[in-house]
């Protein structure tokens, strides 16, 4: 979809200069990393569409997953009693967020921001997954600044597709929908903006999916999730693991997230490979979290691929758990 305006390019193509960003990589996975921790910025062109942009790329091939057109790859957070929020997206908008440091290796980087308004402070760390190349681990922090307890922290990341070699003709996957209760919403357009209170509408032909679902499309599409986290104390933090990364069959996608111990997922798949077996060159993208209050979910054996909630899986289920309550809350510095 193709939304950028002359002006939003030209403030993409110079806000380099003004503000920190980075491209990173490890090898198989390569990030564009904005200040604000939000992806796409200036970079190489990918090698079919060549975007001038750089998202999520999967290095082996060199496809890029997330900025042709439509740099929508973005984050809010807010506090559900007040409706006070700030947000991330260099597509859609922009607001109530003040960089407070931002740094980067060539492979990590560092975001650090503080709500405007002066009630929350997010850090969004990005590195290499350690248990596997195939992903990249974002480890977000959100600190309770304001000084009073806060009832109803929300949480939003907004990702659109659009994969090479078939851009904006995309197979969209969402699993765990039904088993993270912290998940308020979770569907299909990857063009709203990241406010958690924005409004939600559906998109064109591919309706309005909320939830789990499998294959949908092919259609430029994508993945918003809005969370809501609960109470946070003053002065407490509360952190969990978004993943990036791709793979070059959807088993190798479903493998790579098992071995983070994933909990929700989005996977973006080009318009020829809706299976996932790499026909055509395809690969498939990743988009996960964990440490969200979910169950860990595993790739199902049977031939369709179909995850499905490890239930019965009591040792992983319970690594699951511990990893949660190790993540959800720890008192601030």
């Amino acid at each position: 979809m193709k939304l950028i305006t002359s002006s939003l390019a030209a403030l993409a193509l110079t806000g380099s200069a003004a503000f920190a960003s980075a491209i990173i990589d490890n090898g198989v996975i390569q990030l564009g990393v904005d200040d604000l921790g939000q992806l796409n910025i200036p970079g190489p062109d990918s090698p079919v569409t060549h975007t001038p942009f750089v998202g999520l790329r999967y290095l082996p091939t060199g496809f890029e997953s997330t900025s042709h057109g439509c740099l929508c790859e973005g984050w809010g957070v807010g506090i559900g009693e007040t409706l006070v929020s700030g947000y991330a997206n260099n597509a859609v908008g922009t607001a109530n967020l003040s960089p407070v440091s931002f740094s980067s290796t060539a492979s990590t980087a560092v975001s650090s921001v503080a709500l405007t308004s002066g009630e929350l402070a997010v850090t969004h760390t990005f590195g290499p997954a350690a248990e596997t190349p195939n992903l990249y681990r974002v480890t977000v922090a959100i600190t309770n600044t304001s000084g009073v307890d806060i009832a109803d922290l929300r949480y939003t990341r907004t990702f659109d597709w659009d994969i090479e070699p078939t851009t904006f003709s995309e197979y969209v996957t969402h699993a765990g929908v039904g088993t993270t209760p912290a998940v308020l919403t979770a569907f299909d357009n990857g063009f709203v903006d990241s406010n958690p209170f924005g409004s939600r509408a559906p998109i064109g032909g591919a309706g309005f999916l909320n939830g789990d679902f499998v294959d949908s499309g092919p259609f430029d599409h994508g993945s918003n999730f809005d969370f809501t986290f609960g109470a946070l104390a003053a002065g407490e933090t509360f952190t969990f693991d978004i993943f990036y990364g791709g793979a070059r069959t959807e088993a190798g996608a479903l493998a790579a997230l098992g071995e983070v111990g994933a909990e929700l997922y989005s996977l973006g798949q080009c318009s020829g490979d809706a299976a996932g077996t790499g026909a055509d060159g395809c690969n498939t993208f990743i988009f996960g979290f964990s440490g969200i209050g979910g169950e860990v979910i595993v790739p199902d054996p049977t031939p369709s691929g179909v995850p499905v909630p490890a239930g019965g899986l009591l040792i992983l289920t319970g690594l699951g758990a511990l990893a949660g309550l190790r993540r959800r809350k720890a008192r601030a510095a």
